[in-house]
C-alpha cells in the first residue's frame, strides 16, 4: 500500500507560485490545472518550447495517472523516455488529451517530466485549429495534481528553431501541410528532458491573470455553459506507431564517395572533409511517412539539409518512371540541420516527412562532419492487416501491396488525402479509405472519428464541410452525399444501431439543403460554393457540364443515391414518414433524369438536359440509382466501358464504376478493369497516385479501392443484413482460376479458398467464425452457410 499512497515532494521553484482563488475540481477530485506558456507569448506566432518540472518521490507508486495536451503539438518525457504526443486532432470544442500512467518510468527521489511543445505560426497546416501556445498537465486525482502545470513549471524558448515555408510553385501543387524545419544546434539545449540537466536560467511559466488565465476545463462542463478556450475530451484513437525505416542506398553522390551504406545502417560513419560541399540522394526504395533522424559528431560551421519527394523529375516536369534517376532533379521540402561542433548530436524533425528520394545536401566550413546515423521513424495509425488475398495472377498481388501501403501512409490521427501536399480528411476520400480499413483492419476507430468529424463540420445552412478538421473552411456540397453513405456503410458493416441513429439529424439537415434546391423539372439546380465530382480533364476544376448553374445529371443522381441510403436508415432506426418522403423525393428526381437526359440514340444520358456531352460518371450514377432500368444496365453499362469519346472516370470515380459494374451484373469483368493500377506498377510506383499521369500526388488512398474489391467483389464478401448479422459471398472470379483471401469481420474472420473446376463449377471451402451464418451464391444458386468450415463444390447453374 505504500506503494499506492507515495509521498510527493516538490523541487522548490526559485520564483514563488502566485497566489490563485481555490480551483474547481476535475476528474477524481483533483483541483485543475493551467495551461501554461512561455512568458511574453501569448499569440500564435511561431515557436519551439521546452517545460520541465522536477519532483520527488519516496518510492515507485503502483499507478501515477495524468493527462496531457497542447497546442499546437507536444511530445511528453518522463526521465528522458518519451511517454506521450499529441494531442489528437480536432477543433477548439473538442480539443483532445491523452491520458498518461508515469509509474512505470518513476524512480524512488527526483523525477523530472519535460515537455516539447510548438506552435507552427502563419506556416501551420490547413487542418491545424489554434487558440494560442499553450501546455497543460493534469494530474487524474489530488495525488498526481502536485505536478499539474502551473507557475511552478520552468519554460525555455527554443531560439535555435526556424520555420522554411514550403512553396506550392516549388513541390507542384497546392500544399497545406506543415513547414520545413531550421534547427541551429550551438542554440539547442542539448540533453533537456534529462534529470542531471540544469534549468536555472529558464523562466517561470505564465499561467495568465484573470480572464487570460484558462484551466482545465472539460466539454461542456462551466456552469454557465460558456465554452472558451479549450473544450477538453479523451482521445479516442491509440497512439500512432513508430518504428525505424532504413534507406535503401545511395542512388548518385558528389562531392564525397560513401563506402558502403553503412551510415544508412548505423555502422560506419560519412566523413564529409572540411570546406567540402557534397550532395547524395538517398532512396528509401518505396514511399514512407517518418521523422527524420540525423546523428551527427564536429561539423562546426557546417549546413546540412535534407530535401524530400515521392519523386523526381526530369527536366519537363514529368516523374516517368519511378524508378529512373538519370536527367532527374529533387525538389520538395526542405530541413535545415547547422552542427554546432559537438559529439553524437542527435536531431530529429519536429514533424514527419513523406518521402521515396531525401537528397542529403551538405557544405562544411573548417571543421569535418561525421554522420553516424541517417534513417527515419515511420509514424501511422497503428493498423494490423488482418485481410489476405491470393490468386494465381501474380501481379495482384504487387497491386495488394501498393494500395496497403498508401492506405496506411494516408492514416495518421485522421484519414489523410495526401500525406505529402495536404494532411487533410476530405469526405469524398475518406468514404473509401473507411471501406479500406473495414475490409482490411478490425479497428474501426478511425472511420466513427472520421464520421464524427463530418458531422461536426456541418454549417447552419445544412452541408457537411469537404474536409474535416480544416482552420480554413472550404464546402463542397457534392461531397455531404457522400457522407450520408458513409454512415450507411458503417450501419451494414457494425451493429451499432444507437451510434447511427445519432447521424440522423445531421443526414436530414444535409438532404434538407438538396431538397430546397431542387428546380421545377425536378432536378437539382444550381448550387453554391464548388460542386465538385471528379478530376476529369474535361472538367475545370472537376466540376460537370452545369455542376454550378443546376440541373447536373450526376450531381442530382448523387442526390437520389444519398436519399436511397437516408431512406433505409429512417426506415430501420429513425421515422419511417421520413423514409417514404426520401423514396419518393428520390423517386422524382429519377424520374426527371430519365425524362430529360435520356438520349436513345447514345443509348446513355447526357451530362445535362440539351447538350450533347456524356460521361462515365453520370452513367455510372444512372446504374446505381436505377436510373437505368435493372434490366438494362448490362447493355449501359458494357457502353459506359466501351465509349471512349464519353468524359472518363479518374482513380477515384473509378470506385463508383466498378461498384455499378457488379450491381449491372458483370462482376466477372472487374479484374480487367485493373488494367490501369497495373501501369501503375510498370511506373514503378510504390503506393497509389491522385490521378493517372501527369499527377500532383504519388500517395492518394482513394486510389487504393482494388483492396476492397477484391474482396467485396472478386471473393464477393458483403453483408446481408446490417450490422453485418449475415453474410453473403458472391465471387466473380473472371479470368482467376483460384482465389483465396481473409476479411475481418466483428465476430473474427471470415476464410475462403475458391477454385474453378472443369465445366465451368466452382470448388472450395469456406469458414466462418462462431455466430455467423450467411448464402454463397454462385451464377443463380444459393447455398447457405452456417458457422465453421464447409466445403463447396457446385456446377455452372446452366
Amino acid at each position: 500500500m505504500a506503494g499506492v499512497f507515495a509521498f510527493l515532494s516538490i523541487v522548490r521553484s526559485e520564483a514563488p507560485a502566485t497566489m490563485q482563488p481555490q480551483a474547481p475540481r476535475v476528474f477524481a477530485d483533483a483541483p485543475a490545472a493551467f495551461w501554461i506558456f512561455p512568458p511574453g507569448v501569448t499569440g500564435n506566432e511561431f515557436g519551439v518550447f521546452h517545460f520541465r518540472r522536477v519532483f520527488e518521490v519516496d518510492a515507485r507508486p503502483s499507478s501515477f495517472v495524468v493527462h496531457v495536451s497542447a497546442d499546437n503539438r507536444y511530445r511528453l518525457f518522463i526521465n528522458g523516455e518519451p511517454v506521450s504526443s499529441g494531442p489528437q486532432r480536432s477543433d477548439l470544442l473538442h480539443w483532445r488529451y491523452e491520458t498518461v500512467d508515469l509509474a512505470p518510468h518513476l524512480q524512488p527521489g527526483r523525477n523530472v517530466l519535460a515537455a516539447l511543445v510548438w506552435n507552427w505560426g502563419a506556416e501551420k497546416p490547413v487542418a491545424q485549429f489554434s487558440r494560442q501556445t499553450a501546455f497543460l498537465l493534469q494530474g487524474n486525482s489530488p495525488r498526481e495534481a502536485v505536478v499539474n502545470s502551473g507557475p511552478e513549471w520552468k519554460v525555455l524558448r527554443n531560439e535555435g528553431y526556424s520555420p522554411v515555408p514550403v512553396r506550392g510553385d516549388v513541390v507542384g501543387g497546392y500544399y497545406a501541410s506543415p513547414p520545413g524545419e531550421a534547427i541551429d544546434a550551438r542554440r539547442y539545449p542539448w540533453g533537456w528532458t534529462q534529470l542531471d540537466f540544469s534549468d536555472e536560467s529558464w523562466k517561470q511559466a505564465a499561467a495568465g491573470e484573470g480572464p487570460r488565465a484558462r484551466r482545465t476545463q472539460l466539454r461542456a462542463s462551466n456552469a454557465f455553459g460558456e465554452a472558451g478556450g479549450w473544450q477538453l475530451v479523451p482521445r479516442s484513437i491509440p497512439q500512432m506507431e513508430e518504428s525505424p525505416v532504413r534507406f535503401a542506398t545511395v542512388r548518385r553522390s558528389e562531392g564525397v564517395k560513401p563506402v558502403g551504406n553503412g551510415f544508412l545502417n548505423g555502422t560506419s560513419d560519412l566523413v564529409v572533409p572540411e570546406r567540402t560541399r557534397a550532395v547524395l540522394l538517398l532512396d528509401q526504395a518505396h514511399l514512407t511517412n517518418a521523422f527524420a533522424v540525423i546523428l551527427t559528431s564536429g561539423g562546426a560551421g557546417s549546413t546540412v539539409a535534407l530535401v524530400y519527394a515521392e519523386a523526381l523529375k526530369d527536366a519537363k516536369g514529368n516523374k516517368t518512371n519511378r524508378n529512373q534517376i538519370d536527367g532527374k532533379t529533387i525538389a520538395g521540402v526542405r530541413d535545415e540541420f547547422r552542427p554546432d561542433g559537438g559529439e553524437r548530436r542527435r536531431f530529429q524533425t519536429l514533424w514527419f516527412r513523406t518521402y521515396r528520394y531525401v537528397q542529403l545536401e551538405i557544405e562544411t566550413g573548417d571543421q569535418a562532419l561525421r554522420i553516424h546515423d541517417l534513417h527515419g521513424i515511420f509514424v501511422g495509425y497503428p493498423f494490423e492487416l488482418v485481410a489476405r488475398f491470393d490468386s494465381d495472377v501474380a501481379w495482384l498481388a504487387k497491386m495488394w501491396e501498393i494500395n496497403w501501403r498508401g492506405s496506411r501512409l494516408c492514416a495518421w490521427e485522421t484519414y489523410f488525402d495526401t500525406p505529402y501536399y495536404e494532411q487533410l480528411q476530405y469526405v469524398g476520400d475518406t468514404r473509401i479509405q473507411a471501406l479500406i480499413t473495414l475490409y482490411m483492419s478490425n479497428d474501426d476507430r478511425l472511420v466513427r472519428q472520421a464520421i464524427e468529424h463530418f458531422d461536426l463540420s456541418r454549417i447552419p445552412e445544412g452541408i457537411t464541410a469537404s474536409r474535416y478538421p480544416s482552420d480554413l473552411g472550404q464546402y463542397i456540397p457534392t461531397f455531404s452525399p457522400i457522407w450520408i453513405a458513409m454512415v450507411h456503410d458503417y450501419w451494414m458493416h457494425r451493429d451499432a444501431p444507437d451510434y447511427v441513429r445519432s447521424f440522423l439529424p445531421g443526414i436530414r439537415s444535409v438532404l434538407s439543403w438538396f431538397e430546397r434546391r431542387v428546380d421545377e423539372r425536378g432536378l437539382v439546380g444550381s448550387i453554391p460554393w464548388w460542386p465538385y465530382v471528379d478530376w476529369a480533364r474535361e472538367w475545370e476544376r472537376g466540376v460537370p457540364p452545369n455542376g454550378a448553374d443546376g440541373q447536373s445529371t450526376v450531381i442530382s443522381l448523387q442526390f437520389v443515391y444519398a436519399l436511397e441510403r437516408a431512406a433505409e436508415l429512417e426506415q430501420a432506426l429513425g421515422i419511417p414518414a421520413s423514409a417514404d418522403h426520401y423514396r419518393r423525393l428520390a423517386e422524382k428526381v429519377r424520374g426527371a433524369v430519365r425524362s430529360s437526359a435520356w438520349n436513345p440514340t447514345r443509348g446513355l444520358f447526357r451530362d445535362t438536359p440539351g447538350k450533347d456531352s456524356f460521361s462515365q460518371q453520370a452513367n455510372v450514377m444512372a446504374v446505381l440509382t436505377d436510373a437505368v432500368p435493372p434490366a438494362d444496365q448490362a447493355a449501359v453499362m458494357a457502353r459506359i466501358l466501351s465509349d471512349r469519346a464519353l468524359t472518363q472516370s479518374t482513380y477515384y470515380f473509378s470506385y463508383y464504376q466498378l461498384e455499378a459494374l457488379r450491381k449491372a451484373g458483370l462482376g466477372e469483368r472487374y479484374i480487367e478493369q485493373l488494367a490501369p493500377w497495373r501501369g501503375m506498377l510498370d511506373l514503378g510506383l510504390t503506393t497509389v497516385p491522385e490521378t493517372p499521369e501527369p499527377t500532383r500526388s504519388d500517395s492518394h488512398a482513394w486510389s487504393a479501392h482494388p483492396n476492397y474489391g477484391l474482396l467485396a467483389t472478386v471473393l464477393g464478401v458483403r453483408p446481408a443484413e446490417p450490422g453485418f448479422k449475415k453474410v453473403r459471398i458472391a465471387p466473380h472470379l473472371g479470368p482467376l482460376q483460384r482465389a483465396e483471401g481473409r476479411v475481418p469481420h466483428p465476430l473474427g474472420v471470415i476464410a475462403l479458398k475458391l477454385a474453378r473446376t472443369e465445366g465451368g463449377g466452382l470448388r472450395g471451402e469456406v469458414i466462418l467464425p462462431e455466430g455467423l451464418t450467411g448464402v454463397l451464391e454462385w451464377r443463380g444458386k444459393e447455398t447457405a452457410l452456417r458457422a465453421g468450415r464447409q466445403e463447396l463444390s457446385l456446377r455452372d447453374a446452366k
